[in-house]
């Protein structure tokens, strides 16, 4: 058992509760016994990463720890045994100490990441998303039993509440303690005659694809709840809910502000000197835009209606278009003419440079003061 259950989570010692909570729900899904059948080191990490957050989620506990560097083994964990640390945290149905138990297992919950486009979210389309998830075996149903078979029963050791309770000393004195049942492995029923599909479990991992629909005008950075489209529920439990959450993708033209979609229209100079008609792009198609004469950088037209569709209420927002202007690079000897016959009118001062005229004159420059520097000189006699 590792000693320091913030490595084991994956935290830093001065950690939020949301924080360790979050880390918590990562590793005991990856580690849960069934998304591993039969993988005794998930099952021994499954029980370590409960055991840290046990502690570690409990604000006494987690200052005891600190401060001694253990935590008491014998005191009974929030919850009572891992299984209910993890209900606690995914929502279900494990049972409870004295209580019949519940009907079934619940499915876990999932997450997964979903990239959308501007035009589905606009649409609110309808988008297969493939995952990996534990459905109900398609040969027992869920009920972990081979067909045809009379194997099961209520387990006598814990009389079908799935836990066994007991007593321990500790340094608080006398405290009850829970845990699974040894030999119902917490199903309240002992199968004597397993599924050969399942081997028993009820399910069976498999790669499935989700439609999902997206509400008309969504943005990125929500979470769309899927209610029982997570993992199987087992002996008639219900099926766990899936969370979606959503990414969008750069668009070619539009960066989205809420409602509003901003698009950069690039001019050349003369078009904003002496005004232009220009296209300019919508997520419906282009429309038409008369730039005035004299426009200058910055300036901002607003196309009303032609943003998003509203999440929550009625109407679209505003596509707003900022106008660039773009000086060229380059000139034809032809434009560059007329337009320094444009500053001469306007009054401009132009600085110009030709940089292969002035190295061509430094090289004649040169070479005339070398000749003035030899003339009338008479060579040595040999």
């Amino acid at each position: 058992m590792p000693t320091d259950y913030y490595e084991l989570l994956g935290v830093s010692r001065d950690a939020d509760g949301a924080t360790i909570k979050a880390a918590y729900r990562k590793l005991a899904l990856k580690y849960h016994p069934d998304k591993n059948p039969g993988d005794k080191q998930a099952e021994e990490t499954f029980k370590q990463v409960n055991e840290a957050y046990a502690v570690l989620s409990d604000g006494e506990k987690r200052q005891r720890y600190d401060q001694f560097g253990t935590a008491d083994e014998n005191a009974t964990f929030a919850g009572g045994d891992i299984f209910d640390i993890f209900a606690s945290v995914f929502g279900g149905g494990f049972g409870q100490p004295g209580r019949t138990r519940q009907r079934g297992q619940p499915g876990e919950d999932l997450e997964a990441n979903l990239d959308i486009t501007l035009e589905q979210a606009r649409d609110g389309a309808t988008i297969p998303l493939t995952l990996d998830r534990m459905t109900q075996c398609d040969v027992c149903h869920g009920d972990r039993v081979e067909p045809g078979s009379n194997g099961k029963e209520t387990c006598p050791t814990c009389g079908g509440v799935g836990q066994v309770r007991s007593q321990a000393q500790s340094i608080l004195g006398t405290v009850m303690t829970t845990r699974t049942c040894p030999r119902c492995q917490g199903a309240g029923e002992v199968v004597h005659d397993p599924c050969n599909a399942c081997s028993g479990r009820g399910r069976n991992l498999r790669t499935d694809t989700i439609d999902v629909t997206l509400p008309t005008g969504i943005d990125g950075g929500y979470r769309l709840r899927l209610q029982g489209q997570g993992n199987a529920g087992v002996d008639g439990g219900p099926d766990g809910d899936l969370y979606v959450y959503l990414n969008l993708l750069p668009h070619e033209h539009f960066t989205r502000d809420g409602d509003d979609l901003h698009y950069k229209l690039e001019l050349g100079p003369a078009q904003a000197t002496l005004g232009a008609t220009v296209e300019v792009p919508t997520l419906d198609g282009t429309e038409i835009l008369d730039v005035k004469a004299g426009t200058q950088a910055g300036t901002t037209h607003r196309l009303r209606g032609k943003g998003m569709p509203r999440l929550r209420g009625s109407g679209h927002g505003d596509e707003i278009i900022t106008l660039r202007i773009v000086i060229p690079e380059h000139l034809s000897p032809k434009a560059r003419e007329h337009l320094l016959a444009y500053a001469e009118e306007a009054g401009e001062a132009i600085h110009e440079t030709h940089p292969l005229l002035d190295r061509l004159k430094g090289v004649f420059q040169g070479r005339r003061k070398r000749d003035d520097a030899t003339a009338g000189t008479t060579p040595d006699p040999d």
